[in-house]
């Protein structure tokens, strides 16, 4: 059987992207700097009126097929994005990155242990509907030697075209590199995201970011065609207002997590302990509705699971969940068991209480007296990345930015010959 129109696409870009691997994985890090420093001018001067004229395009379609605001949001340029999306870019262009080789032991026989760091080769990404992200994981490939194929969306493919073809390809080009070594499948539908993780021997590996239902399909079906996956398939970000909690830090916390609704970090469920619920809850129901857009309080008894993400419903995306619990270890188990396990904090003035649920709560990241809306490359690491991985396994936890995209080898050299040798 022949294969369909969006394999082949995805099949073509790959090859693309596989013959010119080499011009990024030989490239000196200055030139790798330069093309993101290229990049970060484009944002900012020349090729903002068609990215810009890409979005609004972009926008008036989904408006029109009814899209919630709070994908409205995700989906939206402005001239303040492009400015912090050039910013990042020049932030990580001046981030020094990790020596590609270094020395771990001397072995018996006149040995070293040495451990390189190689590029994968061709990284395949699939993400939502958030034209930055084109940029951000464009950014940490390049950053880290890798080629990619990326695909986005339907709702953003105006935009993500304009981003490559007056941002990252150029760009690339002008540095002295080959301008296919980063692809974008430009196919509608959902068939091109199955292709892209459906080819082991051109994709080896896939970051996979968007709702939970679909990134968890992906996923199953990468795990089916031997292609492994970095996948950030489910969010939604827990706050435990303790006993001891200062109203005030409690009030700007809750406010702080709301500012935009779209977002996996966001906060989704409000644990209160019991002692204060009567004298805190009704104060915060009444300050969520009144907000612009008005949120809604999800309040006992729940009809829903508690660790429901908000986020991902579009009728009910401006929605908190909000639950009583007995103490630090119901909270803490909760979070860990319930929801994601993305992240969670807590609001107290007590030493004991907070470290008790530091220690409790296993999740991805985890917060006293701060926002969960942190819990992302840039507010973290200063660093864009390619998304936020919760997988209870060994390798990359937490947003995931170039460091994490290599591979580990370990060579075995001569002592006195080490110097000779260069990854």
């Amino acid at each position: 059987m022949s294969a369909s129109p969006s394999s082949e696409a995805v099949s073509e870009a790959a090859r693309a992207a596989r013959a010119a691997a080499p011009s990024l994985a030989a490239a000196p890090a200055k030139t790798i700097d330069e093309a993101l420093r290229g990049m970060a001018r484009r944002l900012g001067g020349g090729a903002r009126e068609a990215i810009l004229a890409a979005n609004q395009e972009d926008q008036a379609a989904a408006r029109a097929g009814g899209m919630s605001g709070g994908l409205l949001d995700r989906l939206k340029l402005d001239e303040a994005r492009l400015t912090a999306m050039a910013a990042q870019l020049d932030i990580l262009a001046g981030v020094e990155a990790e020596p590609a080789q270094r020395t771990i032991r001397t072995l018996d026989g006149g040995l070293v242990l040495q451990e390189w760091r190689r590029p994968v080769g061709v990284i395949g990404a699939n993400y939502e509907a958030r034209p930055n992200v084109t940029v951000d994981v464009a950014s940490q490939l390049v950053k880290s030697q890798n080629a990619g194929v990326l695909r986005t969306g339907s709702a953003a493919l105006a935009s993500a075209v304009a981003l490559m073809d007056a941002v990252v390809a150029p760009a690339l080009a002008e540095a002295g590199l080959d301008p296919a070594a980063v692809q974008l499948v430009r196919a509608k539908g959902r068939d091109s995201a199955e292709a892209l993780v459906s080819q082991p021997g051109l994709i080896p590996l896939v970051i996979l970011r968007g709702s939970g239902d679909s990134t968890r399909s992906l996923a199953e079906r990468a795990a089916l065609h031997g292609v492994r996956t970095l996948a950030h398939a489910d969010g939604g970000g827990v706050l435990y207002l303790d006993e001891a909690a200062d109203p005030a830090k409690a009030a700007a916390l809750i406010d702080a997590g709301l500012d935009r609704l779209g977002v996996c970090n966001r906060l989704n469920l409000l644990l209160v302990h019991q002692a204060i619920w009567d004298a805190t809850v009704p104060g915060v129901v009444d300050a969520l509705a009144a907000r612009t857009p008005a949120i809604a309080a999800s309040l006992p008894p729940h009809s829903h699971a508690l660790g429901y993400e908000w986020a991902l419903d579009s009728a009910g995306e401006a929605t908190v969940t909000i639950a009583p619990v007995s103490g630090v270890q119901e909270a803490a188990r909760i979070a860990n068991d319930e929801t994601s396990g993305l992240a969670a904090g807590i609001v107290t003035e007590s030493t004991a209480a907070a470290r008790e649920f530091l220690a409790a709560y296993a999740g991805t990241g985890a917060f006293w007296n701060a926002t969960t809306r942190l819990l992302d490359g840039f507010k973290l690491l200063a660093l864009p990345e390619t998304g936020i991985n919760i997988d209870r396994v060994p390798g990359p936890r937490g947003p995931v930015t170039f460091r994490d995209l290599s591979l580990r080898q370990y060579v075995v050299v001569p002592a006195d010959r080490a110097g000779d040798v260069s990854a």
